[in-house]
């Protein structure tokens, strides 16, 4: 069975073979490459610089149709429209208030979430690095809610945090009473940073356990000798060696707080009224959510939020450039 086996896979084989040697002979051996790499560069085209080239186009289109040949030009009206504000720090004041609300939820929560997620992931980093019993499973512990699905995660907190839920459940034993954790506009914010901060947290810290472990264990060892105190080392020798991975987390963290959507959507539905809607959602409601639909003002919206990307990744490149350089 093994011998047909063979057989059949080497004439497979063989059939490309005299094809490809033509190929060869006619485009030359540095060109072959190419030919190789040619399948992989026309899904890349068909399925993400295509759709791009489609978005910026709908931007400058309006009306509702789908078709572009049945969709009005419209130029920069609708970037025009998000950008009409007697303050932007006011969204009351913005012709499309609810975009700038979604600019100004999303500003905080990215504050919040990656500022608390760094400090907590690089705690967590820290002790987990060191010899403590059950240091494997701690470490499993904390990487398992990455493993989950953001919506699988949404639904367990909403079990818990909904009315009558699980943690409402425990207040009313303990008689303390019920609290609408998602529909108080205060607490609906802080659960959306505090899960989000759960999802994504055991990420972080494999990250930075990661570059923990590729610091010499001699600089330590020579500290320690001199009589250097613990929070010293910390702060003279770990954080300045951790620096271009703490970099790495701050900018992933960076772009992946501004793009969240499956937890909130699912957990509070960017409610209540507006308190968790992000810049996400509001492309989503604009553009498919809501009648009309408006695709070229969703399409606006989406590139304004991919120009605070692009913005990101290149400041994440060029400090990693520059980290290479001194290093």
């Amino acid at each position: 069975m093994t011998a047909i086996f063979r057989t059949l896979y080497e004439g497979a084989f063989n059939l490309f073979e005299k094809p490809m040697r033509m190929l060869q002979y006619s485009l030359g051996a540095h060109r072959m490459a190419w030919v190789f790499l040619l399948p992989n560069l026309l899904i890349f085209i068909l399925f993400t610089y295509l759709p791009i080239l489609l978005n910026i186009w709908y931007s400058t289109t309006g009306g509702d149709r789908i078709l572009l040949g049945d969709r009005n030009w419209v130029g920069a009206e609708n970037f025009a429209t998000l950008f009409d504000c007697g303050s932007y720090m006011d969204p009351n004041s913005c012709r499309r208030d609810l975009f700038w609300r979604a600019v100004h939820n999303t500003g905080w929560f990215v504050v919040l979430q990656v500022g608390f997620m760094i400090l907590l992931s690089l705690m967590a980093a820290l002790i987990l690095n060191r010899n403590i019993p059950l240091k494997g499973f701690f470490r499993a512990v904390f990487f398992y809610p990455v493993l989950l699905s953001p919506v699988v995660v949404a639904l367990i907190w909403k079990w818990i945090l909904q009315r009558n839920g699980v943690l409402n459940a425990g207040l009313d034993w303990a008689g303390m009473g019920t609290v609408h954790w998602l529909l108080d506009p205060s607490w609906a914010f802080f659960w959306i940073v505090f899960v989000s901060i759960w999802a994504n947290m055991g990420f972080y810290v494999l990250i930075l356990l990661a570059g923990l472990q590729a610091i010499p264990g001699d600089v330590y060892e020579a500290a320690e000798m001199d009589g250097t105190p613990t929070w010293r080392r910390l702060f003279r020798i770990t954080l300045p060696l951790l620096t271009p991975t703490l970099l790495v987390v701050m900018v992933l963290s960076l772009i992946r707080a501004v793009q969240a959507f499956d937890e909130i959507y699912v957990l509070t539905g960017g409610g209540p009224g507006s308190a968790t809607t992000l810049l996400i959602q509001y492309i989503y409601d604009v553009g498919f959510a809501t009648r009309p639909r408006q695709f070229g003002l969703a399409a606006a919206a989406s590139l304004v939020m991919a120009g605070v990307l692009l913005v990101l990744t290149l400041l994440q490149l060029a400090a990693t450039r520059k980290r290479a350089e001194e290093g």
